[in-house]
């Protein structure tokens, strides 16, 4: 039996979490279901499935084995896509993932734009302060920020942020602005386990890397409740350029210790289109790299 049918049965098991229902999603009997699933599991000489009265569940090959079902499945459509759509407006469901507030100030406007410029294009944006895997939550299109790991993705650079040392005006009238790294010891911290994790900071200072350990007076797992408290005049916080570029220049915000500053973090959006890649991420791609490098925020 056809390789390509017998994946797309199995597939369409998983994803239905039986036999009756891949049936349903394929428009083919029960029987042909069970045959397609033997057969697959004849030729891998392993065991995908197992099999009750109630219910079926997908072994630890299985499991394996329909990831990579998945990708081919999706790379073919994509290829597919790409040859019979070359010169079609795009259409389908795009994908994509980016840090919260990075998403939500700089990547949701491109969004909009593209999806008015697509109407037969719907989006769904994961924007999360993880690293999202595309591969295992089927995601299309990522932007990342800070050293990318070696991967199969494919990378397209867009700018850099810094990571800054900032305070109210307010605060620093008060406490007085900290002109050494270890002046931060004296200080009323607010950590983002976000951009530092670890309640230390790391700095240069006279050409070698300085690792600053803190207290925090307040440690929060939300980059934006660390703006807020520090724009409230609570205290010092580290955030990155581009989170507290609209407070920098209304002055609800100060940086201190700006010659100490670390290295910049390279900003790269990331796909996982190979030589065939779909209209409607090609299509995106143009435009967020576009919009992204003219952005002043990652200058």
């Amino acid at each position: 039996m056809d390789r390509f049918h017998l994946i797309t049965v199995f597939v369409a098991v998983v994803d239905m979490q039986g036999f009756a229902g891949a049936a349903r999603k394929l428009n083919i009997s029960p029987p042909a279901v069970t045959r397609a699933i033997n057969d697959l599991e004849t030729q891998l000489g392993v065991r995908l499935l197992t099999r009750t009265t109630r219910i079926v569940r997908v072994t630890d090959a299985g499991e394996r084995y329909v990831q990579d079902c998945r990708r081919i499945l999706a790379e073919l459509a994509d290829a597919d896509e790409s040859v019979a759509g070359m010169h079609s407006a795009p259409r389908g469901r795009l994908t994509l993932t980016a840090p919260v507030l990075f998403g939500g100030k700089h990547v949701t406007p491109i969004v909009t734009e593209y999806l008015s410029r697509y109407p037969e294009v719907s989006a769904s944006c994961l924007f999360l302060d993880r690293i999202v895997s595309m591969l295992d939550e089927g995601v299309d299109v990522a932007v990342r920020i800070g050293e990318l790991p070696d991967s199969s993705m494919q990378a397209v650079r867009v700018g850099q942020v810094r990571r800054v040392i900032c305070a109210a005006p307010s605060y620093l009238a008060q406490h007085a602005t900290p002109e050494v790294p270890d002046d931060l010891l004296r200080h009323c911290i607010v950590s983002a386990s976000g951009v530092t994790p670890t309640p230390e900071w790391r700095l240069i200072e006279n050409g070698a890397t300085r690792t600053v350990k803190l207290q925090p007076r307040l440690t929060t797992t939300t980059n934006d409740a660390a703006l807020a408290a520090a724009v409230d005049g609570f205290g010092l916080t580290q955030l990155l350029s581009y989170q507290v570029a609209e407070q920098l220049r209304a002055g609800t915000l100060t940086t201190v210790l700006s010659e100490f500053e670390p290295p910049a973090l390279p900003v790269h959006v990331v796909h996982r289109e190979g030589r065939h890649g779909s209209q409607r991420v090609r299509a995106f791609l143009d435009l967020a790299i576009e919009r992204l490098r003219a952005n002043p925020a990652l200058r």
